[in-house]
């Protein structure tokens, strides 16, 4: 029996990898195998290539090839660990998936989504989320929790985090959008209030299918 592909979409700041966590745990009470990814991430190569696409560099990749670069990242995980683990009968949580890529290089970036879309579905091959959450906040909210978060953990932000703000809302509504074309797979979810209540929003969209 094939697992469940899992995946989280938002902006920077809206609280996926607690979420994340959180339904990992409520997951492994129910006797499920889970698997936490993330891209850029999830193999050895792709952690090496996440600095290169994230970090501020003296030669920081074009819009192109920061594209490029998710999709390769993206290809590596698929082959060598979502659908591995799928096939085990384990269920994959993702922190982004295909819906960022559309999101902040098509919709962020202004290249063109139909392309964008192609070149993602080449990276995938069939591979498509059972489900996606997608939290939802306010940019002004956003970008505080993002702040707290910077001077909670000693952390700097990163090259995409830091760009625009006008950048960031195309991100959002891009996100919006593709929410509105695919309802019943991206579910949207309310991310302001604590954890726990934007918990519950969650498990409420895949309690279904557990």
């Amino acid at each position: 029996m094939l697992g469940k592909f899992i995946t989280f979409e938002g902006g920077e700041g809206c609280g996926k990898s607690t979420q994340i966590r959180l339904l990992q745990a409520a997951l492994e009470r129910y006797g499920k195998r889970v698997l936490l990814t993330r891209e850029p991430g999830g193999t050895p190569l792709n952690e090496r290539l996440r600095p290169l696409i994230k970090e501020e560099l003296e030669d920081p990749p074009v819009d192109k090839c920061e594209l490029l670069l998710f999709l390769a990242a993206r290809a590596q995980l698929v082959e060598k660990v979502i659908r591995p683990r799928l096939e085990a009968g384990e269920w994959v949580i993702c922190d982004r998936f295909g819906d960022s890529t559309l999101a902040y290089q098509g919709y962020g970036r202004g290249m063109d989504l139909a392309t964008v879309g192609e070149l993602n579905r080449f990276a995938c091959g069939t591979l498509k989320p059972d489900l996606t959450l997608l939290l939802d906040l306010p940019l002004e909210v956003a970008n505080a929790r993002r702040r707290a978060r910077e001077t909670g953990t000693g952390t700097v932000a990163d090259r995409i985090e830091l760009a625009g703000g006008g950048f960031h809302e195309r991100i959002r509504n891009g996100f919006l959008e593709l929410q509105r074309r695919e309802p019943e797979r991206i579910r949207l979810i309310d991310a302001s209030g604590a954890p726990e209540e934007v918990f519950a929003r969650v498990w409420k969209s895949i309690s279904p299918i557990v």
